[in-house]
C-alpha cells in the first residue's frame, strides 16, 4: 500500500497538473474558504468597508468617507479594487475581503516565481506552501484591508531589484519604480522607504553606493513612478487641502513611527515573540533558520534576505508604534529562507510543539475564562464574553480536540521528515483557525454590531454612534451613522458602560457589551 501511494504521488508530482491543483487546493483554503462566514473585524475591516461603502454610495472615486467624515487614513488603490468587488458581489464580508484574497495569492506565486528561478523548484514550493499557512498570513490575506496588496508591491519591488542588480536588464529597474508608485498609492511613503532602505544596505554591502545612487535617481524611472502615484495625490491635495496633509501625511505617517497611535505601542522587543506567534506553525523552523544568519555574506542571495528582514525588524522595532502585521512586510524573506533550510529542523517533536501548544490552550481557553472571568473589571468585555459563551460550543471543543490529537500523532510519523511534517500541520492549523477560531471570535468580538445594525435597519432607526469605535455597524446597517452624543429624545448606539451618562433611558436592542438606547433624558 505504502509502495503503491508513493509511485501514484511520483507520478502526480511529475504530471503538469500538479502545481495548479497543489496551489488551487493551498489557496482555496488559506484564502477563500469561509471568506464570508465570519462578521467584519473592527476596526480596520469596519472602516476600509464602509468608506468603501460610502465611496458607491457618494459616486466620488477620489475622496474616502467614513460616516460622512472624511478619512486621510490610507491612499485610494485598495478602495477602488474593493468596490469593484462590492459592485459584483454585493454589500458582503465576502465582497470586500475579495481583493484581499485575490492579492494574497499572487503575493504568495510571486515568491514562487522568484525562488524557483533563483533556486530550485521544491525550494521555490516549500516557501511558498510555508507562506501561505503561516497564521497571520492567512489572516491579512482574508482581511478587508490594503496590507495584503501593499505586501505584494513591496515584495515586487524589492525582488525585482534584486533581479536588476543580477542580470543589469533595466527592464528591471523600471519595474521597481512600477511597483513602488503602485505601492505608494496603496499605503504612502512605507512603500517606498523599505525597497529604498533594503537596496541601499544591499548595495553598501556590496561597495556598489555610487551605483545605487544611479539606479535610485534613474530619470526614467523617477518619472515613471510620479506619473502613477502623484496624479492621485495632487487631485486630492487640491479637493482637500492642508487637513489631508496633516492627516495622512503627519499623523498617519509620521506620528506612526514617533508617537504610539490608538494605543498601539510595546517595548523595542515587541516582535520578538510577535514572530513566534504570528509564524506558526513554523515557528520551531524560524528558530533553527535564524542559526543561518551567521553565514549571511557567503551567499549574495542570503545576505540580499537577511538584509529585507533585518531592516524591517530593526526599523519597526524602533517605531513607537506597533502592529503584529508591520513585520509582515519582512516574512518574504524569512519564508524563502526557511525552506531553503527547512532540513536543519530534524526533530518532529519540536517542529510541532508550537502547533500543539497553541490547540491547547484554544482547546482549554473557555476554562481558562471561566476562572478568570469572576476576576474581570472590565464591564464591557465581561459582557462580551458572557454574551457570546456559546461560541464555545461542542464543535469548538471537538474539532479542537481532533486537531490536537493529529498534531500528536505526527509526532510518531516516523517515515516523514520534521519540515515535511510541520507543512502537513500547516494545512491543518489553517483549517481549524478558519473553522474554529476565527468563527468564535467572530462571534463574541463582532456578532453583536452586526446583530445591532440589522435591528436598526428592520426597524428604519434613525440613530448616532456614540463612545463606540465600530465602523462595521454601518456597513451592516447601509447607511451613514453620525457620530455625536445623543440629545434627549434621540437613539444611540453605544457601550453598556455608557449608559450612566443617561439620566433615563430605554433600552431597545442589547446584546454582549452593545446596546442601542433611546435617550429620554441626559445628565446634566
Amino acid at each position: 500500500m505504502t509502495n503503491r501511494f508513493s509511485d501514484y504521488y511520483t507520478s502526480l508530482r511529475q504530471s503538469r497538473y500538479f502545481l495548479p491543483l497543489v496551489f488551487i487546493l493551498t489557496f482555496g483554503l488559506s484564502f477563500f474558504y469561509n471568506l464570508g462566514d465570519t462578521p467584519l473585524f473592527d476596526r480596520d475591516e469596519g472602516a476600509f468597508s464602509e468608506a468603501t461603502r460610502e465611496m458607491l454610495e457618494r459616486g466620488d472615486f477620489v475622496s474616502t468617507y467614513l460616516n460622512d467624515e472624511p478619512r486621510y487614513d490610507k491612499p485610494i488603490f485598495i478602495y477602488w479594487f474593493q468596490a469593484a468587488s462590492v459592485s459584483v458581489f454585493g454589500v458582503t464580508e465576502f465582497g470586500f475581503r475579495f481583493p484581499s484574497a485575490v492579492f494574497a495569492s499572487l503575493w504568495a506565486l510571486t515568491v514562487f516565481f522568484f525562488v524557483k528561478k533563483e533556486l530550485k523548484e521544491d525550494t521555490a514550493l516549500k516557501s511558498a506552501l510555508i507562506m501561505a499557512t503561516s497564521l497571520w498570513v492567512v489572516v491579512i490575506g482574508r482581511a478587508a484591508i490594503a496590507d495584503a496588496l501593499l505586501n505584494l508591491l513591496i515584495t515586487l519591488s524589492i525582488f525585482s531589484y534584486y533581479e536588476f542588480v543580477k542580470d543589469s536588464e533595466k527592464k528591471f529597474l523600471y519595474l521597481v519604480f512600477l511597483w513602488s508608485g503602485l505601492g505608494f498609492l496603496t499605503k504612502g511613503p512605507i512603500a517606498v522607504i523599505v525597497p529604498v532602505a533594503v537596496s541601499f544596505i544591499y548595495m553598501v554591502s556590496l561597495k556598489r553606493f555610487r551605483a545605487w545612487l544611479a539606479h535610485v535617481f534613474n530619470p526614467l524611472g523617477i518619472l515613471l513612478f510620479l506619473l502613477i502615484a502623484m496624479p492621485w495625490y495632487i487631485v486630492q491635495y487640491f479637493k482637500e487641502g492642508q487637513p489631508f496633509i496633516d492627516g495622512f501625511i503627519l499623523r498617519h505617517n509620521v506620528q506612526r513611527f514617533t508617537s504610539a497611535l490608538e494605543g498601539h505601542r510595546g517595548s523595542i522587543f515587541y516582535y520578538i515573540p510577535i514572530l513566534l506567534v504570528i509564524l506558526l506553525p513554523f515557528s520551531s523552523l524560524l528558530i533553527k533558520t535564524t542559526g543561518k544568519i551567521k553565514d549571511m555574506f557567503k551567499d549574495n542571495l542570503d545576505r540580499f534576505l537577511w538584509i529585507w528582514f533585518l531592516f524591517i525588524f530593526v526599523f519597526f522595532s524602533l517605531a513607537r508604534t506597533k502592529l503584529p502585521h508591520y513585520v509582515l512586510y519582512g516574512s518574504p524573506p524569512l519564508f524563502i529562507l526557511m525552506a531553503k533550510y527547512s532540513d536543519r529542523l530534524k526533530s518532529r517533536f519540536w517542529a510541532l510543539f508550537p502547533s500543539i501548544l497553541f490547540v491547547t490552550i484554544i482547546l482549554f481557553l473557555p476554562d481558562i475564562l471561566k476562572l478568570i472571568l469572576p476576576n474581570v473589571t472590565d464591564v464591557y468585555a465581561k459582557a462580551m464574553l458572557e454574551g457570546g459563551w456559546h461560541a464555545f460550543d461542542l464543535k469548538y471543543r471537538l474539532i479542537s480536540g481532533i486537531v490536537l490529537v493529529i498534531g500528536i500523532i505526527f509526532i510518531f510519523l516516523k517515515k516523514f521528515t520534521a519540515d515535511k511534517i510541520v507543512i502537513a500541520m500547516g494545512y491543518v492549523l489553517t483549517f481549524y483557525v478558519l473553522t474554529v477560531v476565527a468563527p468564535a471570535v467572530g462571534e463574541v468580538n463582532q456578532q453583536p454590531i452586526k446583530n445591532a445594525a440589522a435591528f436598526a435597519a428592520e426597524n428604519d432607526l434613525e440613530l448616532v454612534i456614540w463612545r463606540l469605535d465600530n465602523p462595521s455597524f454601518s456597513v451592516y446597517r447601509q447607511k451613514v451613522t453620525p457620530i455625536l452624543k445623543p440629545k434627549d429624545g434621540e437613539i444611540a448606539i453605544t457601550k453598556i458602560t455608557r449608559l450612566n451618562k443617561f439620566a433615563e433611558y430605554e433600552i431597545l436592542f442589547k446584546q454582549g457589551g452593545i446596546v442601542i438606547v433611546k435617550v429620554i433624558r441626559t445628565t446634566d
